[in-house]
């Protein structure tokens, strides 16, 4: 059997124990479970009729009263309009079911926050913005899920500016905080600065916009940074720019991904597979630094980029590789965070502390349940480890207090600093 074959085999494998997954013993992934004694008629006549009529009023008369009263404070919405669903992309609302209960579950298992997921059937951004105004109230918090470009700007700037609760779009802010996270560590280790380094960026939807974004904010020089969509190098003598893509054009005459590689110190896909050819890679800088998160099939392949460089530090979104950008490890403690002081937003604040809690764990000892979970014998920082494992338990209290201590001391927190939280 060829490499090819078994790659297929085992693509079909993975499919059918995935469909049976889903399919047995129950269908989905999530379900609401009752959190009050249903016991006795007096159990029920609180739950409902007539002791409900209190709590009702006490919300009536104070609205801040239904975090106290009610789920909303920790009741996340993952809504999506199923125009970018993964690698598959606009395959409508209802296909997208799937992975809004995947969020759930991740929600629950990693931050034990409650989800509504919420599939939503909008042609224009604004009906869909509408629809998410009148339901926002059920929630204490709102996660856009798998919108595309340039949608989805839209739809969370809207959102952001009406709503009081918080609202992240994780497919822009979550990948670009893990990018940042483990960007800022490979600097590191290849004796480079974030100020001073070249960085090609492959890709110009919600993960690739909002990286840039992020990275300017944290230092990066915009003329710095070259982003390339399908018509090449985004630069300020292009006349087809939309706003989002404005706001990333350098002022360079590179034109091509090919150019833009040439003595680039790191390279940012998010993108499609196998886009980036070994002669790129070479044609880098010393010591580079190449983050290839296509899914599943990365823009280049690690064992392909070390052939022709051995002093490279690599990153994928893939599991079976080190150093795997995945947005499990910051949406769900963000949001534990943002929930824990009633954010009333997620701001660029917030997101930078995310950024250095997730960079500065990478650097301390890492727990043995780690090691056991990845059948490790040991892991330290150094070019296989620069962002913390996704079920490295210190992740919720790491981040959650990162949140919202930047939340408090920016002044979008309606709740003073938790009391249970890490005090420094």
């Amino acid at each position: 059997m060829t490499e090819k074959d078994q790659s297929q085999h085992a693509d079909s494998a993975l499919n059918e124990a995935a469909l049976k997954y889903h399919a047995e013993p129950r269908p989905g992934k999530i379900s609401v479970t009752v959190t009050k004694p249903t016991d006795t008629q007096r159990d029920l006549a609180l739950a409902y009729s007539p002791g409900v009529a209190e709590p009702v009023r006490q919300i009536d008369q104070d609205p801040e009263a239904a975090y106290q009263y009610t789920a909303k404070g920790n009741l996340v919405g993952v809504i999506t309009d199923g125009t970018a669903v993964l690698g598959l992309g606009n395959v409508g609302a209802l296909a997208g079911k799937p992975v809004m209960e995947g969020k759930g579950l991740l929600f629950k298992k990693f931050a034990d926050i409650d989800v509504f997921d919420i599939e939503v059937n909008a042609e224009h951004p604004q009906e869909f913005i509408e629809t998410v105004m009148r339901i926002a109230p059920t929630f204490g918090g709102i996660n856009l899920e798998d919108i595309a470009a340039p949608h989805c700007f839209e739809i969370e700037a809207s959102l952001v500016e009406q709503l009081d609760i918080p609202v992240f779009h994780d497919d822009q802010h979550g990948t670009a905080i893990i990018i940042a996270a483990g960007l800022l560590n490979a600097l590191e280790l290849q004796g480079k600065k974030l100020d001073e380094a070249k960085v090609v960026v492959l890709g110009a939807g919600a993960a690739g916009i909002a990286s840039v974004r992020l990275l300017m904010a944290m230092g990066a020089h915009r003329d710095n940074i070259y982003v390339i969509d399908r018509n090449g190098v985004i630069h300020i003598a292009r006349k087809d720019l939309n706003p989002y893509k404005w706001g990333v054009a350098a002022d360079t005459d590179k034109r091509t991904l090919g150019e833009a590689m040439q003595d680039a110190d790191a390279f940012i896909g998010v993108s499609g597979p196998d886009l980036v050819s070994p002669e790129m890679i070479a044609a880098m800088a010393p010591n580079p630094i190449v983050f290839a998160l296509s899914n599943p099939v990365p823009e280049i392949r690690p064992e392909v980029a070390r052939q022709v460089r051995d002093d490279i530090v690599m990153a994928t979104g893939r599991s079976d590789y080190p150093n795997q950008v995945n947005n499990v490890l910051g949406f769900p403690f963000i949001f534990r965070g943002a929930l824990d002081v009633r954010a009333t937003k997620i701001n660029e604040d917030m997101q930078i502390a995310t950024v250095h809690a997730l960079k500065d764990l990478t650097h301390q000892p890492v727990p043995q349940s780690v090691l056991d979970a990845y059948g490790l014998d040991s892991l330290e920082f150094g070019p296989d480890y620069i962002i913390p494992k996704p079920f490295d338990p210190r992740l919720k209290e790491v981040i959650s207090a990162a949140v919202a201590r930047a939340a408090v001391e920016s002044g979008v927190a309606r709740t003073p600093y938790p009391s249970h939280y890490p005090k420094n």
